[in-house]
């Protein structure tokens, strides 16, 4: 990408600057530096010359890193650079080097092997030869890309698909594409139940995996005898050709050459004839004819995107495998050894880490390669966590101590262990939320900003065959000398927690200052408990936490799993009970029963325990807030102190007379308005929370009783802010949204954000059941209760896996399946069982029948999951009668029945959550004599690991950047903060990454709003691809990213292409959710407006079912469905039911928005128009003439910039938000600076549209001034302004669409007209008066920062100002006009003697895309007569 933002990449800190200041141009500062790259000749080393663009920032080793990944050096390795004859520094920076300069020739210089880059280069070559394989991802269990699969099956490359594959991919009769009609599969229409789970992983296009080598394996003469090692033979592999031929190669310091030994006699001297080649490819070429060409092949053949074959960071689970594990399984190169390198490799991850973190981050390209830095080693110490994992549990590590309850392992630089399973925590819950907790407490502190000095474990949590493991890189020891050695063990290098004891140092000092910033940082209060010896001990941090000096230097904290404040809610037995302090018994006798009471009772509502049965009991004694729960209660309380202080001013003579006083009257306020809202101080707004408040086995002094009292009452209402503030907007924010939550996945982040547990899932449940739209939020409910239940049942397989030996996994894993998903499922009788464990694994006699978890039956799982739910999130009194029903005799099927869940996506969540992969085949869950998953379905059980995410700090910063501007509607800023923010992230992360995701596919909309519908398409291909690999192939943001994605294909004109998009979209949602959801009726509305054929009305009734039972009927997202239906209808020539829906839009705009809003004067034209066809087709039959009855019933067909614009609002691309009283503000606003700049004697600019636009809009006071005020979504995380919806009603724009002749909404209602109006695009500028009050008062409405104007009988979306009904912009008719009138002008192509502004298909043409005639026909309308400008 040859933009600004990758050229201005220097160590530049005004692009620093740039990033942190959303305002600033970004193109004047990344220009300072913009010649940085310049390109250089590369010779040598056996390759073609070429040339390569390099960055004078870069250093030399970033350079043969760069150098390493092209196609003409791979797989060559070991090399450095020499520029003239001077070999240089790794180290050095190129723009250091003297006499590099733009056409330099730098050399490529093969350095000598060692024994560890020899095998370096070994694993590089088979890296290379493996990476054909189209099935790998598969294979190791990660999720693959299959977007290359469905554009490629179009037009497929012959250079890349042979006559085999080609032929299996065009007969795979279950794929997600269109039949050769151009329908749809049946399993794809509305209301169908089957649900195909071949469909979701199509063959792909790309080649089988090409053979090279026969055999490639270590040598039997290896490794090499001491008289050969002093000659520098490293070892010795054994290579078997295509041809048959058999060779010894031996691996020296100089490279590879074949040798004289044979299978019989050890000969190492080199054979004749045979080079000394330092790529060891190249010997193999040498050697072997069959491979030299099939090297070549591999080599020539066209290369994927980088996105497509970088790794990812971390491994995203693919709960789907190859069809056929068994028979395709082949590891041709498994036998050299130097896949177990890694593993012997003993790293020190803790170093590595803290190395990284101490890289400097003086300037932009130092924080990146910093950022970059901590992710590979984060993502190495992940990949070791999970291999660590496979190995411990698989009983190849003895555990380090003799603990049989609480094994410890060391591994590969690890420590891992299952840790202490305390009583008071809750025995095994307890331990894994210690382990969940300490996970989430290292990646606060890691997350704090500016808090250099302080640092902590890398750290990850891993579940693996039903046991959770904690791993860590390895402490450094503590810091002390030999004559230390008397002291205690606190002074050399205890330095902090409650068994440090009292001591004084520089080191401990400078440790406390770390962590009272951390504690300021977190909201953390400094609180006094009581240690085990007497001693009263100050804290930051919770009574678990200890600081450490290491013998590194370097300050650590660790046990930090209880830094979060308690929820109060499941802390009864803790709150009850008086915490044990010295000189409690004092305080009670000062304190009366009365006052007593009120201290235990404080911060709860009233009546809360009886109204939602908190506090109660947890299974667990680790309950904790989450940070987003402190912030928005913090926020809360804020509002709160606010408004005391206000209210108390108000009542001494007013806020602005207490305000500029400068008496006591404003410090008194404030002072009690910190004391009522629980502030920590008197005078200053400040919220902290003591960690160890309703923390078992904690004491206080006497001192802290009134403040351990106040954090009591805080913490209480902290826990209640969840119950009556933070459910109930989960609940509205389900209710307003159309991209609600549609898997676990996406309902835990949801409540995540909303700062809500998911203990809390119950309560959720509750709450829906008892609102009164319980029916609109169904899909809610649906999610809620499968993840309750999904849960709940993982907690009873992990137990389940304890008894299970290894040879039986996959056995009692399908076994536990079928009970789980079949009702009344029972195992197989002893015989039947015997003969068909010997016929599948050859074990003769099989298991004995005594196993425990062959015994297992569906009713007793069933049992087990209820009573697990009913203990863990209290559904026993909200749900009593599905506990009852899924005990007794519906089982599994109750689910199906009450709420419309999938049996299917209960597997597929169960299979996320637990790790297990199944086999690529279409399941039955309907067959009750037979069981739907066997044994060879169970591929493998993969790690779940749970690791720190490391911030891309400049990146994110960038992407916030760029949605501040979208939010001020400033798209051009947007844009550049957009595309540095792609930039920085593939400079950090090669672009895989979740917000990397989110922040292409904001460019893409930002890109497609400005007219840009090429770069859209290109950058939103890569948001697909990104979010199939790093979130998932089925994962809720893909399936957004297909929708996203068919829309831009749409706007390219490629149809088919756009078709298809949509089409996987749907199997994924109606595979991961079902058909009843709102996102399905978006998705259906768009499928009725691209396909052609008979099943476009199906698509767009059931778009209207849903839309009608989720939204109301008067809702505006119902009423866009039904003008959709009435101008399908139109286009088939059913007038009659066309009017009946349209005046159910009609109706449902009038109730909404009023009888002069324009949306409903646009759908009372459209019904004009429809009403003149009806009454030509009935005047046409009467007449009963076959010939004129063709000529007259004519069909309303929409074109296709109607239809695209009609997609862009189904998709929540463009959304509009309308408040009467904001834009009289704005109006106002814009009023009061021209008067100023009237009487100042300036005019305000106003540039030339084609070069000074600002994100599609005509640049001037308006825009200034925030005339174009947006709500855009960006990605998965909607970017909406609220400032316009807070004051007045959110709108749906119904349509946008560029009208081919003068029927109403774009639709053609005589294609013979086209021309006569073709030329129609001048506008009056005065005809609303002057041309300043034309420009103010014309209803043009920016949406995402382009003006929209309704052309051929259409309005501009906008406000009616100060009560004004004018004639809109262009000219169009005015709010008064009636049909009559309409009918009467329309023939001549003008409304009430207004000429139209119409976008033809040879203007659509000419200017490319929809947006350019969009703004054109907005510019025109705002009084510039420039028909010709066009944007961009």
């Amino acid at each position: 990408m040859k933009d600004k933002v990758r050229r201005g990449g220097g160590r530049n800190q005004a692009k620093t600057d740039v990033i942190s200041a959303p305002g600033a141009k970004n193109a004047v500062g990344i220009k300072q530096e913009e010649d940085t790259s310049f390109p250089v000749k590369i010779q040598g080393a056996g390759v073609d010359p070429f040339e390569l663009q390099v960055h004078g920032f870069w250093l030399v080793q970033d350079a043969v890193m760069t150098l390493l990944s092209r196609d003409e050096v791979c797989p060559r390795s070991n090399l450095s650079l020499a520029l003239a004859g001077t070999t240089l520094d790794p180290l050095a920076e190129l723009q250091s080097l003297k006499g590099l300069k733009p056409g330099a020739i730098i050399r490529l210089v093969e350095e000598p092997y060692t024994a560890c880059s020899a095998r370096l280069h070994l694993a590089r070559v088979l890296e290379l030869l493996r990476a054909s394989g189209p099935q790998d991802a598969l294979r190791e269990g990660r999720s693959p890309s299959l977007l290359g699969t469905l554009t490629h099956t179009q037009t497929p490359d012959s250079s890349l698909l042979n006559g085999k594959s080609l032929k299996r991919s065009l007969s795979n009769t279950k794929t997600e594409s269109t039949n050769q009609d151009g329908a749809p599969p049946e399993y794809l229409l509305p209301g169908s139940s089957e649900r195909p789970v071949m469909a979701l992983l199509p063959h792909s296009s790309q080649p089988e995996a090409l053979s090279y080598l026969r055999d490639l394996s270590l040598s039997c003469w290896n490794p090499p005898p001491g008289h050969r090692k002093l000659q520098g033979d490293f070892l010795y592999i054994s290579v078997v050709t295509m041809e048959g031929r058999r060779c010894e190669i031996t691996s020296c310091p100089k490279g590879f050459f074949l040798s004289r030994s044979t299978e019989v006699a050890f000969d190492p001297r080199p054979a004749q004839s045979s080079p000394v080649c330092h790529c060891f490819t190249d010997l193999l070429c040498h050697i072997s004819p069959a491979f030299k060409q099939t090297f070549t092949t591999l080599k020539n053949r066209p290369q994927l995107p980088p996105v497509e074959v970088m790794p990812t960071a971390y491994h995203t689970l693919s709960w789907l495998g190859p069809p056929c594990a068994s028979r395709t399984h082949r590891n041709t190169f498994s036998r050299l050894g130097v896949d177990e390198l890694a593993a012997r490799q003993a790293l020190d991850w803790n170093e590595e880490l803290q190395a990284a973190r101490d890289l400097p981050q003086g300037s932009l390209e130092e924080r990146l390669q910093r950022d970059r830095a901590l992710l590979q080693v984060n993502s190495a110490f992940v990949r070791a966590v999970m291999q660590g994992a496979e190995t411990v549990l698989d009983g190849f590590v003895e555990p380090v101590n003799g603990n049989p309850d609480d094994p410890a392992f060391l591994w590969g630089g690890l420590f891992m262990s299952q840790g202490t399973a305390s009583a008071a925590f809750g025995a095994e819950r307890g331990r894994r939320a210690a382990q969940r907790l300490e996970l989430k407490g290292v990646q606060a502190y890691t997350d704090l900003e500016g808090l250099e000095g302080l640092h902590t474990l890398p750290t990850a949590t891993v579940d693996y065959r039903g046991v959770r493991l904690s791993a860590q890189g390895l402490a450094p020891g503590l810091d002390g000398s030999e004559q230390d050695q008397g002291t205690t063990p606190a002074s050399r290098g205890l330095l902090y927690g409650v068994n440090a004891g009292p001591q004084e140092s520089p080191h401990r000092r400078r440790l406390l200052a770390l962590l009272a910033h951390a504690a300021k940082s977190l909201s953390l209060q400094r609180h006094v408990v009581v240690a085990p010896n007497g001693h009263q001990v100050p804290l930051f941090t919770s009574v678990d936490a200890q600081g450490l000096l290491g013998a590194d230097g370097r300050f650590y904290i660790l046990d930090v799993f209880r830094s979060f404040p308690a929820d109060a809610n499941f802390c009864p037995a803790v709150e009850t009970e008086s915490q044990t302090v010295t000189g409690e018994e004092e305080r009670k006798e000062k304190c009366d029963e009365d006052e007593k009471k009120g201290c235990v009772k404080e911060g709860w509502p009233e009546n809360y325990h009886t109204d939602f049965g908190l506090p109660k009991s947890f299974p667990h004694g680790l309950c904790r807030l989450r940070p987003e729960l402190v912030q928005a209660f913090i926020q809360h309380k804020h509002c709160q102190f606010t408004q005391r202080v206000r209210e108390t001013l108000d009542q001494n003579g007013g806020f602005e007379e207490c305000a500029t006083a400068c008496d006591s009257r404003a410090t008194a306020a404030v002072r009690a308005a910190c004391k009522d809202v629980g502030s920590v101080s008197d005078i200053i707004f400040e919220m902290r929370f003591n960690p160890s408040v309703f923390s078992p086995g904690i004491s206080f002094p006497p001192g802290e009783s009134a403040s351990t009292n106040l954090q009591g009452r805080l913490l209480r209402e902290a826990a209640a802010f969840i119950i009556t503030h933070q459910i109930p907007a989960f609940i509205e924010y389900c209710l307003q949204s159309y991209e609600a939550p549609i898997d676990g996945a996406s309902l835990k982040q949801t409540l995540h954000q909303q700062g809500i547990n998911l203990r809390y899932l119950g309560h959720v449940f509750k709450a829906i059941n008892q609102s009164e739209h319980k029916e609109r939020m169904r899909h809610i409910m649906r999610s809620v209760i499968g993840e309750i239940f999904i849960r709940s049942t993982r907690r009873v397989f992990n137990s389940f896996l304890q008894g299970v030996d290894v040879p039986s996994l996959s056995a009692a894993v399908s076994h536990f399946l079928c009970c789980l998903l079949v009702p009344h499922f029972t195992p197989t009788p002893v015989g039947e069982e015997t003969k068909k464990k010997s016929r599948r694994r050859g074990r003769g006699a099989g298991a004995p029948e005594s196993t425990p978890w062959s015994v297992l039956t569906g009713v007793e799982l069933w049992n087990l999951v209820c009573q697990d739910a009913a203990e863990t999130y209290n559904i026993s009194d909200s749900l009593g009668k599905t506990v009852n029903f899924l005990c007794g005799s519906s089982g599994p099927n109750h689910l199906v029945e009450h709420y419309g869940l999938q049996k299917l996506s209960l597997l597929r969540e169960f299979c996320l959550k637990t790790g297990v992969q199944l086999r690529l085949r279409d399941y039955c869950f309907d067959n009750q004599s037979k069981a739907p998953v066997g044994p060879d379905d169970i591929l493998n059980i993969f790690p779940i690991v749970k690791h720190i995410h490391m911030p891309t700090v400049d990146a994110s910063k960038a992407y916030r950047a760029a949605q501040n501007s979208i939010q001020k509607g400033l798209l051009d800023q947007a844009h550049e903060h957009l595309k540095e923010a792609t930039y920085l992230f593939g400079r950090v992360c090669d672009d895989l990454h979740p917000e990397a995701c989110y922040c292409h596919s904001l460019l893409a909309r930002v890109a497609f709003l400005q007219g840009k519908a090429a770069e859209a398409r290109s950058v939103q291909l890569k948001a697909v691809v990104i979010s199939e690999r790093v979130l998932g192939f089925d994962h809720p943001n893909t399936i957004q990213q297909y929708a996203l994605l068919g829309v831009y294909m749409y706007a390219g004109g490629e149809t088919a292409l756009a078709q298809k998009c949509l089409l996987r979209a749907r199997l994924l949602m109606i595979t991961v959710h079902g058909e009843d959801h709102p996102y399905t009726a978006t998705l259906d509305s768009c499928l009725g407006l691209v396909l052609t054929g008979g099943q476009t009305g199906q698509f767009l009734k059931n778009a209207l079912r849903l839309n009608t039972s989720f939204f109301s009927p008067t809702d505006s997202h119902t009423a866009l469905n039904q003008h959709l239906l009435a101008q399908w209808m139109c286009s088939k020539g059913d007038y009659r039911s066309a009017m009946t829906h349209e005046k159910e839009a009609l109706n449902a705009f009038t109730s909404l928005f009023g009888e002069d809003h324009p949306q409903t004067h646009r759908s009372k034209e459209f019904l004009c128009t429809i009403t003149k066809q009806a009454v030509q087709v009935e005047r046409a039959l009467r007449q009963a003439g076959a010939d004129c009855t063709e000529q007259t019933v004519e069909c309303l067909t929409p074109t296709t910039d109607t239809i695209l614009e009609q997609m862009v609002l189904v998709t929540g691309i463009r959304t509009i938000t309308q408040s009467d009283r904001f834009q009289e503000y704005k109006q106002k606003h814009l009023e009061r600076k021209a008067a100023v700049a009237k009487e100042l004697g300036f005019k305000l600019s106003n540039e030339p549209v084609a070069s000074e636009t600002v994100n599609g809009r005509k640049k001037g006071s308006d825009q200034e001034t925030g005339r174009g005020k947006e709500a855009e979504g960006g990605g998965s995380q909607a970017v909406e302004n609220n400032s316009e919806g807070q004051q007045g009603q959110l709108v749906e724009e119904v349509s946008v669409e560029s009208a081919a002749v003068v029927s109403a909404n774009g639709h053609v209602v005589e294609p013979v007209e086209e021309n006569h109006y073709e030329e129609k695009t001048d506008v009056d500028g005065g005809h609303s008066g002057d041309s300043d009050r034309a420009a103010s008062d014309a209803e043009v409405k920016i949406v995402n920062g382009e003006s929209e104007v309704r052309a051929a009988g259409e309005e501009s979306e906008s406000s009616v100002q100060d009560g004004v009904e004018s004639c809109t912009a262009n000219g169009e008719m005015k709010s008064e006009a009636t049909c009559d009138k309409m009918k009467a002008d329309e023939k001549d192509g003008e409304i009430n003697g207004a000429r139209d502004v119409t976008a033809t298909p040879s203007v659509l043409k000419s200017k490319g895309t929809w947006a350019d005639v969009v703004v054109s026909k907005a510019i025109v309308a705002n009084g510039t007569g420039d028909k010709d400008t066009a944007v961009n």
